[in-house]
């Protein structure tokens, strides 16, 4: 069994019977850490000697019949806006290259609890403000299907770490697709829970409103165990939800028979990619077959998005880097100075912001609406699939479109509606990049969206595929 490729059940197994070591599965992950990092740029930071450290005790516990559940002796590694305790956490930026937090995140907490060993920080967008994922101060994350192409963003390190095989559990965030792009982009599975389902508190925000944090892995599976431990209410988060929180994996396997799978036709009316849109009808049509009731819907509140998306984003950006913005400027680059969501923010009225907000709350009403005759919402991840480093605009299906608003028009609706959404491998272009499926659900219910997504990748052989790096 290759250490890097396994899933947690098939380690968690090994480990239960004491069969291998976390020290053998952690020496096994830095391995490939050194052989694909220079390619890859994934990490900011890499703790090797720490978590050799730390899996020398999760020996001694395991040995000791100390077993704490699925995830002890697992590797994992956070986007580097999680706060580390002692260890710097740059956001991504040279502005906060010394910056070591007086505590850990949340997320980052429960992990180390139920016994994961961190193995290091992920290189992301600076700030987490780019769909492409490309960083000037850390350099680029680059894609492990092929290095050339973006890994997309901003979980960009996380999305290339899981695919790549340098670690078992990858942690992004996301605000506007920041989880599904990199995730769909690599060819692997990324989580965006339901807003309030796992706390964010420890992590360094950019949208108050419209960030979640979430599990990026290469299965389905995966994906449950992490939400397993890290979903809950969390008193140091005011937003965090004390809805009580189910065994993801419980009900994971009893397929989609009868599931109401709406496909909305507005998905299919903007830019994509012929490739994209072959891979998701095809899916869909899989999932008919899996016993899922898939029907057309309409979403014409989904061309709202966009606007009200660029202004709520920018304001709260701006208000929360506001202090970096008017004594570090010279610490920041033009081209993210110009970011939209940045700098732009500080010019909008109030007026215009308060409007955003009454709109997304229309949205979020029409959106609960939409949902009361369906389960799931069924398209495309992305437009299409990753594109070259360098590019700032992007063609799609012969429209050009500038890289960071063609990428998250399928993502980001439910970063304003807080519905819980996955990505899953679904396809291959022709140039052998990945394609992915985004299933989106009711808030509170992303038991079922693992579900639907499981039964998918459980009739595929996507999921299998790896990079020839």
């Amino acid at each position: 069994m290759n250490l890097c490729y396994a899933t947690i059940d098939d380690l968690s197994r090994l480990l239960r019977g004491k069969e291998i070591s976390p020290v053998e599965i952690v020496k096994a992950h830095l391995q490939r850490i050194e052989e694909t990092e220079p390619t890859l740029n994934a990490f900011i930071t890499i703790l090797g000697d720490e978590a050799l450290k730390t899996a020398l005790v999760a020996e001694q516990d395991i040995l000791s019949g100390l077993y704490r559940g699925p995830l002890h002796g697992i590797p994992f590694s956070l986007k580097d806006l999680y706060y580390t305790k002692g260890i710097r956490t740059t956001s991504g930026i040279k502005v906060y290259d010394r910056f070591e937090p007086d505590h850990d995140s949340t997320v980052g907490t429960k992990l180390q609890e139920a016994g994961s060993i961190l193995l290091g920080k992920l290189n992301l967008a600076p700030l987490a403000m780019r769909g492409s994922g490309r960083n000037e101060f850390y350099g680029h994350a680059r894609n492990p299907w092929n290095p050339n192409m973006v890994a997309g963003g901003s979980s960009s390190g996380a999305g290339a770490a899981a695919a790549a095989g340098q670690c078992t559990i990858t942690l992004g965030s996301d605000t506007g697709g920041s989880i599904r792009i990199p995730a769909s982009f690599c060819g692997i599975v990324g989580l965006k829970p339901t807003y309030g389902r796992v706390s964010r508190y420890g992590v360094s925000p950019l949208s108050w409103s419209l960030d979640h944090c979430g599990p990026m892995a290469r299965t389905v599976m995966d994906c449950a165990h992490i939400m397993n431990v890290i979903s809950g209410f969390d008193p140091n988060d005011h937003s965090s939800s004390r809805i009580p929180v189910p065994d993801y994996t419980a009900s994971i396997a009893e397929g989609i028979q009868g599931l109401r799978i709406g496909i909305p036709k507005e998905f299919y009316e903007i830019p994509l990619d012929p490739e994209v849109k072959d891979s998701s009808r095809k899916a869909i049509a899989l999932l008919q077959e899996l016993g899922g009731d898939v029907r057309e819907i309409s979403w014409p509140n989904f061309y709202d998005v966009v606007l009200m998306g660029h202004i709520i984003s920018m304001v709260e950006a701006s208000a929360i880097h506001s202090q970096m913005i008017q004594t570090r400027s010279s610490d920041v680059i033009n081209v993210l100075r110009a970011m939209p969501r940045l700098e732009a923010g500080m010019f909008v009225s109030a007026i215009d912001y308060i409007d955003a907000l009454r709109l997304r709350q229309a949205y979020t009403v029409a959106s609960r609406k939409l949902m009361e005759d369906i389960d799931i919402i069924a398209g495309p991840t992305m437009p299409m699939p990753a594109f070259p480093l360098q590019l700032e605009e992007v063609d799609v299906d012969g429209t050009p479109i500038p890289v960071e608003t063609a990428v998250p028009p399928y993502t980001r609706p439910f970063n304003h509606n807080g519905f819980p959404a996955i990505t899953v491998p679904c396809g291959f272009s022709t140039k052998g990049l990945p394609i992915g499926l985004q299933l989106a659900g009711h808030p509170h219910d992303d038991a079922t969206v693992l579900r639907a997504a499981y039964a998918y990748e459980q009739a595929t052989e996507w999921h299998h595929l790896r990079p020839s790096l």
